[in-house]
């Protein structure tokens, strides 16, 4: 937004930080349109965080524009055995036998149920240079993929001091234990501010971050995303189409996602959250993602 604040969006930025208040959480967010990205609702958007599982969609874009070259074949079959799993609580973390998926479906995974092992063997296919290549060539100056969730996890077991993954986020999900410096900062782990997801989602929207093919592939995945309690929430509707990609970290919770309204209206939005608290099921500061993410887009109807 140029030209200074308005009292517009001073107001919105102050019921926004309520929201956020209220909801017990620090807040991050980007909403914007589509086809006009310079209407938009931010607060503290060029802040990087730790994202989670919400570099998944960086990761995608770069698997698709290898597809796209022809450097990687999607339909190449990929065999996961019991040594090669991540901790995680969907897809093929879970699973005990060997599974044999191509590489196609394991992006499918990652995305629609965030699949940490899907995505680990995806992101070893597809290399850290051609991330961070989409990430330079799309402007997103801000985000850092690094290995992915097995790095993360890898720093979040030396930050803790834990001899496993499991018992280093239970040491971050423990209200009663000071969490260690570093965990929560994010030039160690898969990070990214508010306003670079929103300019990889646009891209994907209009074609430019892989070919028409490749893009629509990416959102018909992003669509397929199997969570609603975040993002969707906020747009309960069967007229409106919600696609994201969600995130969790220990107390931060993030969606980035697109919202289609029955007028043709498209909107990016990409809310990310730190809770006080560092417990599993935080209601309020899930819900909060969808309710900011509507009054962002209400604003922004509103003064079309």
């Amino acid at each position: 937004m140029s030209g200074g604040v308005t009292r517009w969006e001073s107001a919105v930025r102050r019921t926004l930080r309520g929201m956020f208040d209220d909801a017990g959480v620090r807040g991050w967010l980007h909403v914007a349109e589509v086809r006009r990205p310079s209407a938009c609702v931010t607060l503290d958007p060029d802040e990087p965080v730790p994202v989670g599982s919400v570099y998944k969609v960086a990761l995608m874009a770069a698997f698709c524009r290898m597809t796209d070259a022809g450097a990687l074949d999607p339909r190449q079959p990929v065999t996961l055995g019991p040594e090669d799993r991540l901790p995680g609580p969907t897809g093929v973390s879970v699973m005990r036998d060997p599974v044999t998926v191509s590489l196609r479906d394991l992006v499918l995974l990652m995305m629609s149920v965030s699949d940490n092992t899907a995505a680990d063997a995806v992101h070893r296919k597809v290399g850290a240079a051609p991330v961070e290549e989409l990430c330079r060539d799309l402007g997103m100056a801000d985000t850092q993929v690094h290995g992915g969730v097995a790095t993360t996890f890898a720093q979040l077991m030396a930050e803790t001091g834990s001899p496993t993954v499991r018992a280093a986020l239970a040491r971050i999900s423990d209200n009663d234990v000071t969490v260690p410096p570093g965990v929560y900062n994010p030039i160690s782990k898969a990070s990214a501010s508010p306003a670079d997801m929103a300019r990889l989602l646009r891209a994907i929207w209009t074609d430019e971050a892989a070919s028409a093919e490749s893009c629509a592939f990416m959102r018909e995945v992003m669509g397929r995303q199997a969570w609603g309690h975040r993002l969707g929430s906020g747009f309960p509707y069967d007229d409106v189409k919600v696609s994201g990609k969600t995130g969790t970290f220990g107390a931060m919770r993030h969606e980035a996602g697109v919202v289609e309204l029955a007028d043709g209206s498209t909107y990016t939005a990409v809310v990310f959250t730190q809770a006080a608290r560092a417990d599993s099921k935080l209601p309020r500061a899930d819900a909060v993602i969808g309710a900011a993410a509507r009054l962002a887009v209400e604003e922004l109807r509103g003064n079309a």
